[in-house]
């Protein structure tokens, strides 16, 4: 995130989170670009389930949506939306505070990475074991007033 001018930025995070990488990543590349505004909007409908997140990167045996434009393959990743959702209003405060105009928000940097593993084990029989682990994800988002 570096090259963005302080004074009309505002970042916020959301750190070791309980979502679906892979959907957070296909939603961050959904809303990389738009005004705040439609962002939310976008996520609200992604919520109630009216609009698909297009699945670009992690398509496999994604069955195809209608409305998608130019991509066939997409899902409604409704947990990982409303983690995503609750960063961008925190970005959009974070502007607020800082005296920005929020109607004119635009984002500029999303981006998802993995967290730690949680490291759970199943016990089975014979005095085996099998892994069952829980991968966490760190949201980032920097909103710029346009």
């Amino acid at each position: 995130m570096t090259g963005l001018d302080p004074d009309r930025t505002a970042l916020a995070s959301g750190r070791n989170l309980r979502i679906s990488y892979k959907h957070a990543v296909e939603i961050c590349d959904a809303i990389r670009g738009m005004r705040l505004d439609q962002a939310m909007e976008f996520l609200e409908d992604v919520i109630a389930k009216r609009r698909a997140v297009p699945f670009r990167r992690f398509h496999g045996k994604v069955a195809h949506r209608r409305g998608l434009e130019g991509w066939p393959a997409g899902r409604y990743p409704v947990k990982a939306a409303k983690a995503i959702l609750k960063v961008l209003e925190n970005a959009q405060a974070n502007a607020e505070y800082k005296g920005l105009d929020t109607s004119r928000l635009q984002i500029v940097h999303i981006a998802a990475q993995k967290g730690i593993k949680i490291r759970k084990f199943i016990p089975r029989a014979f005095g085996r074991a099998t892994p069952f682990f829980s991968q966490l994800t760190h949201i980032e988002v920097a909103v710029e007033e346009r």
